[in-house]
């Protein structure tokens, strides 16, 4: 059969995607993976085909836009939108946000309308499921969403309602459809383990299914040399922040965590993400890297510090070692923070409210034996990588019979 999979976003977003469209060509069937067009990349490079969809990311990684749909502060302007919109007051930044909205909904909906032309199912994210539903329903073919947490819409989709309400809409006229009556059915995907929200399961309904999370776990050129490093040594603290994350200061966070790892007699391996490690000192407790393969690191650590993206909460489960989780957004990231603390795995707190003492208490409280046997204990039941992409693909080929 033929799938659809579209995916926006950063590579947290996108990888999900990936690891169902790997196990989907595996099994035979025809993958298109729509995403966005500096991931293009990123999924050729996993053996599938991709395509262009909607604008640059870029655009909506500007400081006040990521204050606005993820609940991080916004920083000093950057990019011309940005720049713009700080210096404007704020009814003039909110016009801005909901134009630059229509116009990337609009862009997302002609493309997916497109691209589903023959296909058999088409897979999204929770972001697009209004738009995709009326492309299914034009179509004529199942939908499924992916769903990396618990919760209805995202908190941008919230607060922008009305303009989204008026893109789907308006792609109902262009398409021909008939003014909607109510909700397209379609297969929830969770792509989490249910022990992470037991709450989840007493209020589950038909066509939801908990698979677990998707994760590729593609190899860095930076592994082995980070393996080497980590076995010459104690096993060090993980810290990462995402790929979607610029540090307001990377040299004072570096320095940050160099003392509360040096007061507690530990190592700290620091992944950049978004930020620009270049130019800053180096510590001697302290190695610095790119990106690598939580699924090859995370084993070799004592505990993983992180910003609370469920795909990086899941590889510090899976790993069975304590989890820290500074969050920056309100959207789903004090959810997982909570999930491990109510699972007694690690603590949560923002990364804005977080001090050197309070790093050396909340590294403390996690690397405690009881914390360390308990995320032993959970980690035993996780659901496997290769389990949750084939119990993936498995629901969608019942789907699109």
């Amino acid at each position: 059969m033929k799938i659809v999979l579209a995916a926006y976003g950063s590579r947290g977003d996108v990888e999900p995607f990936a690891a169902v469209g790997r196990e989907m060509l595996r099994r035979g069937h025809d993958v298109c993976m729509a995403v966005p067009p500096n991931m293009v990349g990123f999924v050729e490079s996993a053996g599938l085909a991709g395509i262009a969809y909607g604008p640059q990311p870029a655009a909506f990684q500007s400081d006040s836009l990521k204050w606005f749909f993820g609940g991080c502060p916004p920083g000093p302007g950057v990019g011309d939108l940005d720049r713009d919109m700080n210096n404007r007051n704020p009814l003039g930044a909110m016009v801005e946000v909901m134009e630059h909205v229509a116009r990337a909904w609009a862009d997302w909906g002609e493309a997916l309308t497109t691209l589903a032309d023959g296909a058999d199912l088409i897979l999204t994210g929770k972001a697009a499921q209004g738009l995709a539903a009326n492309v299914a329903e034009y179509h004529g073919i199942p939908l499924a969403v992916l769903h990396f947490f618990p919760g209805g819409r995202s908190r941008a989709a919230g607060i922008l309602g009305g303009i989204i309400k008026d893109a789907e809409e308006g792609q109902r006229r262009a398409l021909g459809l008939p003014e909607a009556t109510g909700s397209f059915e379609s297969l929830e995907i969770h792509a989490y383990d249910e022990l992470c929200f037991p709450e989840m399961a007493t209020q589950s309904r038909g066509g939801r299914s908990f698979v677990g999370a998707l994760t590729l776990e593609l190899p860095t050129d930076a592994d082995d040399e980070v393996l080497s490093w980590t076995a010459a040594g104690t096993p060090p603290i993980y810290f990462g922040f995402g790929n979607n994350v610029q540090l307001p200061s990377p040299a004072e966070t570096i320095a940050a965590i160099s003392r509360a790892c040096a007061e507690l007699g530990e190592r700290a391996l620091i992944c950049a993400g978004a930020s620009d490690f270049s130019g800053i000192r180096p510590f001697d407790n302290v190695k610095a890297v790119g990106a690598v393969n939580h699924g090859a690191i995370f084993p070799a650590c004592r505990a993983v510090v992180h910003h609370g993206g469920a795909g990086t909460t899941a590889a510090g489960m899976r790993a069975g070692i304590p989890t820290l989780i500074l969050w920056f957004s309100l959207e789903d990231q004090p959810m997982w923070a909570a999930a491990v603390e109510r699972l007694e795995v690690g603590a949560g707190r923002a990364f804005s409210a977080s001090t050197v003492a309070s790093l050396v208490g909340d590294l403390r409280s996690v690397l405690t034996p009881q914390c360390v046997t308990r995320a032993r204990e959970v980690a035993a039941r996780m659901t496997k990588p290769a389990q949750s992409a084939a119990a993936t693909a498995d629901l969608l080929e019942e789907a699109a019979v």
